[in-house]
């Protein structure tokens, strides 16, 4: 190829680079300018979230009034455990155990609604981060993958949600009711009076996480419709995920064996689904190929 060909080339496909460009600006301010207003509108509701996120530890509380009021000190007895799971409403918290907590610097509380701000701006601007990724993809799409990839679309902020709700109504309340449980030594009793940044540092860090790590499907599924993994791949590997699953909830889970359970079992579950649907999407790439030989042939 001579000297002005390879010009000639350079310039045709700068061109379809230079609109990608543009494109991805244009998408990127998009994005921007949702996660700005998504900021400005969690701002103005902060103090009724930041009073939703506090909720598990009202629960923990009232979990303790119920213990103290059915009189087991045992918080395993079988008579407290059906208490629990017979009631309807929870107790008050006892007195001097009411929802309280603390700020040791002079912003730190106007930190916090900054950050709740942040995150609830991630939350609601997130099917449009996702909408947004998808248009930019799309024309470089088939048809046929344009109507595949869109089911995780759905998926991947319903998993978020299932992963963010067991956090909310499960995970988070024990922890909280187990550490309040540890409050008597005997005659010495020790009020837990949590700092307000370190209670939503942990709880945001355990929602953001559980609800990542539910996108394993999502994720899993892709990479199989890229052929990149098989199903039977995935089988063979699946020992190795099962202490993988088990390391990750040890990092982002609290130092007790129920947090991490409730963490790993779930994943191990979505693990084995995920195979299940590689396994469908292979069925489904199979006999597509083999009704395209048909036509052929015919």
């Amino acid at each position: 190829m001579s000297a002005p060909d390879d010009e000639a080339y350079v310039e045709r496909s700068r061109a379809p680079l230079l609109e990608h460009l543009i494109e991805l600006r244009g998408r990127l301010f998009i994005c921007v300018i949702a996660l700005i207003l998504g900021f400005f509108l969690s701002f103005a509701f902060v103090n009724p979230i930041l009073e939703f996120l506090l909720r598990p530890l009202g629960i923990a509380q009232g979990l303790i009034a119920l213990q103290h009021q059915l009189g087991h000190s045992n918080p395993f007895n079988l008579a407290m455990l059906k208490g629990v799971l017979g009631l309807t409403t929870l107790p008050p918290p006892l007195p001097g155990q009411e929802l309280e907590t603390i700020s040791t610097a002079v912003l730190e509380t106007f930190l916090v609604k900054v950050k709740i701000a942040a995150f609830g701006a991630i939350v609601l601007t997130f099917p449009i981060l996702g909408w947004q990724l998808y248009r930019f993809v799309a024309p470089g799409l088939y048809k046929k993958e344009r109507l595949a990839f869109a089911p995780f679309l759905i998926a991947s902020p319903v998993l978020f949600v299932m992963g963010a709700a067991l956090v909310y109504f499960l995970m988070l309340p024990f922890v909280l009711w187990f550490s309040l449980n540890q409050q008597q030594l005997g005659a010495i009793t020790i009020h837990m009076t949590p700092k307000i940044s370190e209670y939503l540092a942990i709880s945001i860090k355990l929602i953001l996480a559980f609800g990542i790590c539910f996108q394993l499907p999502v994720v899993l599924a892709l990479v199989g419709m890229a052929g990149l993994v098989t199903s039977k791949q995935l089988s063979s590997f699946r020992r190795f995920a099962i202490v993988i699953v088990f390391v990750i909830a040890a990092i982002f889970t609290p130092p007790d064996p129920i947090s991490q359970l409730s963490l790993a079992i779930p994943l191990v579950l979505l693990y084995e689904i995920s195979i299940w649907v590689v396994r469908l999407l292979e069925f489904r790439r199979a006999r597509d190929d083999r009704a395209a030989g048909t036509e052929i042939v015919n």
